[in-house]
């Protein structure tokens, strides 16, 4: 049976909080390091579940029984680093436009969500079935 390192699940823990906290920012900056970072604990899990190094695994050559090396994740692995390479650039582009643009990296909230974000609630809800088969007064007295 072949355990995990619990130092390495840890450090995988750790990449993947600071990741997340780091990708709730407003800055794309600290934006683009959260997916960095994502990227690097996505290849150090993919490496880790992927077991202890073995043989090659080339059919024939290997004898039945001994320790081969699961090529899926290492694949898994570089589809993870040319993922996280694409997004790298791309919010490195939308960082230096939004700098040129503006002046900073921060992300501004949208005027019409603070538009809907000030109207009133409606008193009867959203789920409300009665106000579905309620006839409308609207158009009718002109």
């Amino acid at each position: 049976m072949i355990t995990i390192n619990l130092a390495m699940a840890l450090v995988v823990a750790v990449l993947y909080s600071v990741g997340f906290y780091l990708l709730l920012q407003r800055s794309l900056m600290r934006v683009l390091i959260g997916v960095v970072v994502l990227g690097h604990g996505t290849n150090l899990l993919l490496q880790l579940v992927g077991g202890p190094p073995g043989r090659a695994p080339i059919v024939g050559e290997v004898p039945a029984g001994a320790l081969v090396a699961d090529p899926l994740p290492q694949a898994l692995a570089l589809t993870a680093v040319v993922i996280t390479f694409a997004l790298t650039t791309f919010l490195l582009a939308l960082g230096y436009r939004s700098f040129v643009l503006v002046g900073h990296d921060e992300v501004q909230d949208d005027v019409e969500d603070r538009r809907i974000a000030s109207q009133e609630v409606p008193a009867g809800g959203l789920d409300d079935p009665a106000d579905d088969l309620a006839p409308t007064s609207e158009g009718s007295d002109k």
